[in-house]
């Protein structure tokens, strides 16, 4: 019985069930971004439920696959493989005990609810009815609070839905409800972190990362590359430009004191993503920066820094140490890619003695002697625009469209 049964995977979500009218909205992003998710998975049906989303499947064979990738889609909150019987009490009790013998149990809980209220037997009197039935059946005792096993069943109008052990997900919004941001992705550790941050808030990430090449190697490139890949399992599609520096941090160096180098890359580094982030639809800008982490990122520095910009910066990373940071990198999977090595346009030419405390009006004179306007023409001019694709594989696929 249980292999002609029809499977699915029931998708349940936590927030959106809290954003009352414009819950629907919210639903349909989800429904559009499980169906961009698990193309070519096995998945014939995307659908919307009562506070749940299906994903019918060819064959069960092909749950592996399709878990995978609705574990990472922002807005899921738990998910879990269901079969289909008739609407027919009587019909789960008949395939019941095949999904029971082999599971090891002292204690279970049924959990109905009844999505079709047409149903003449409420959630209430089905959850006694099949955990009479139950008890029965194994000897098991019924246990609402912690149970060993739960049962869930979903009355719908075209069938019960029923299944057992959930799969966690990241949970969030859907990637797109927010809109786009643009993430300053250097390469390390916490930028990649910051960008998965705000894409679970529902925004979608298109990434700048600043080079010096060919003052150094490729290598900080590569791994730009490579961390925009990784992450774009969560939103399907995004741009990655790639911007030089080499040429404004000569000027910088020939014209300024040592100690303000940094502060000065940073201030172009925001000017020019702002402009990308502006013609590229992005109404924010995003950093990895943690308060007092290094040299640039004490209150002053921030300050300073971005006295330079019109539209927001966030920094989702703000409050924590580099610890918690590097714990979230490794669960998100991007660490062994940040920590290989590179050299990162920031770390060329850094001063022993960095300025800490700097003040606006210091760093405004200083600048005062550069081009400002023309050098960060010429960067933008100079940005290589790459979109960003996720090959089944993993691999990065995509090409140069600028």
């Amino acid at each position: 019985m249980k292999a002609k049964m029809k499977t699915h995977v029931i998708v349940k979500t936590h927030e959106l069930a809290l954003k009352g009218k414009n819950r629907p909205w919210f639903m349909r992003h989800l429904v559009n971004n499980l169906r961009k998710a698990t193309a070519g998975t096995g998945v014939s049906k995307v659908w919307q439920g009562h506070m749940l989303v299906g994903l019918s499947l060819d064959d069960e064979s092909v749950w592996p696959a399709v878990s995978d990738r609705v574990r990472e889609c922002f807005g899921v909150a738990k998910f879990f493989k269901a079969y289909e019987v008739p609407v027919d009490l009587d019909i789960v009790k008949e395939v019941l005990p095949g999904f029971l013998g082999d599971r090891n149990f002292q204690s279970f809980r049924i959990s109905a609810n009844r999505a079709d209220k047409r149903f003449p037997v409420t959630s209430e009197e089905i959850n006694r009815d099949l955990g009479t039935f139950v008890k029965d059946l194994t000897g098991a005792r019924v246990d609402l609070s912690n149970p060993d096993l739960e049962v869930f069943l979903d009355v719908l109008s075209s069938g019960i839905l029923l299944y057992f052990e959930e799969v966690r997900g990241h949970g969030g919004l859907p990637v797109g409800v927010s809109g786009d941001v643009m993430t300053m992705l250097s390469g390390g550790i916490d930028s990649p972190v910051a960008a998965w941050q705000m894409m679970k808030r529902g925004c979608r990430a298109r990434f700048t990362h600043f080079h010096s090449y060919p003052l150094v190697d490729r290598s900080s490139i590569e791994k730009a590359v490579e961390l925009a890949s990784h992450l774009n399992q969560h939103q399907f599609a995004s741009s990655l430009s790639l911007v030089p520096l080499s040429d404004i941090q000569k000027q910088i160096i020939v014209s300024t004191p040592p100690a303000y180098r940094v502060i000065l890359y940073r201030r172009f580094m925001v000017r020019i993503t702002e402009i990308l982030a502006r013609l590229q639809g992005a109404k924010a800008i995003v950093t990895g920066e943690s308060c007092g982490q290094v040299s640039s990122q004490t209150l002053e520095n921030i300050a300073v820094i971005d006295a330079v910009a019109d539209m927001p910066i966030l920094r989702p990373l703000i409050g924590l140490n580099k610890e918690e940071i590097v714990q979230m990198s490794r669960g998100m999977g991007t660490f062994a890619i940040s920590i290989q090595p590179d050299q990162d346009c920031c770390s060329l030419f850094v001063p022993k003695h960095p300025e800490t405390h700097a003040r606006l009006e210091t760093v405004v004179k200083l600048e005062a002697g550069l081009a400002v306007d023309e050098l960060v023409e010429a960067a933008v001019a100079n940005t290589e625009v790459r979109e960003v694709a996720t090959s089944r594989s993993g691999a990065y696929s995509g090409a140069s469209v600028s």
